[in-house]
């Protein structure tokens, strides 16, 4: 069975190496001793780009997991219901 992502694979992993990159620039900073405040607009960049890739997965989740587990129904469609609820209470409260 092929994860709901697969579509978004190519996009997803670019996002993820540009976040990589902007968290070894962090370090470079960090290391370097550059000013708190361009540390700090660069961690939320590097934040954002992350919450945008779990958005994205999230929402590809939904849109095939949890439809195809709820259009059979059963314990499977519960199951799938409560990883989707804790997954967005997860990342309500980073």
């Amino acid at each position: 069975m092929a994860h709901g992502y697969v579509d978004q694979k190519h996009a997803l992993l670019t996002r993820l190496r540009r976040a990589e990159g902007q968290v070894r620039g962090i370090a470079r900073m960090v290391d370097e001793d550059a000013y708190c405040i361009d540390i700090l607009t660069q961690v939320s960049a590097a934040t954002k780009a992350l919450e945008s890739v779990a958005l994205t997965l999230l929402e590809e989740h939904l849109a095939h997991c949890v439809a195809q587990a709820a259009a059979e129904g059963g314990p499977v469609a519960e199951e799938k219901l409560r990883e989707a609820n804790a997954a967005i209470a997860r990342l309500v409260r980073s």
